[in-house]
């Protein structure tokens, strides 16, 4: 699977920690940065991720910050992106198999890595279930064209 990857300051040790892990997974990682610890603003690296998978380019995307509010909610914004805000596994695979999430956010300085590495597998792994979910799905979809 192609996965855009991108944080801010705050989340940017958690994301090298979850890079090298998703690629140790067999999965092809593009790091939209930040690229250092220094002070950033995570709108700057959500929205081109956001953007990627929304683009076809990356078919999902995982972001990090201080909380993972302020990616999932940038990342929300943009057109045909259902970004979700996930610190335990169940709500990842909720949130795949329930709410088809195609960007995973998680907060930097709210969980380690050994918790983020269960929760981006399970995420990776879950499918979307579709039937009763689709219809949900599409009503979401459709606040995207003002409907």
């Amino acid at each position: 699977m192609r996965i855009a990857i991108g944080s801010d300051h705050a989340g940017f040790a958690l994301k090298q920690d979850v890079l090298a892990y998703v690629r140790s997974l067999g999965h092809e990682c593009q790091d939209f940065g930040t690229y250092d610890a220094g002070s950033v603003d995570y709108p700057d690296f959500a929205r081109p991720v956001a953007e990627s998978v929304a683009r076809g380019e990356y078919e999902r995307g995982i972001l990090m910050c201080g909380t993972g509010i302020g990616v999932c909610m940038t990342a929300n914004k943009v057109k045909g992106i259902r970004a979700a805000l996930c610190h335990e596994p169940f709500s990842a695979y909720l949130s795949r198999s329930h709410n088809d999430a195609n960007v995973l956010c998680m907060g930097g300085r709210i969980i380690g890595p050994g918790l983020a590495h269960e929760i981006v597998r399970v995420w990776l792994e879950s499918e979307f279930a579709g039937e009763r979910h689709a219809r949900r799905v599409a009503k979401i979809n459709a606040l995207d064209e003002g409907r």
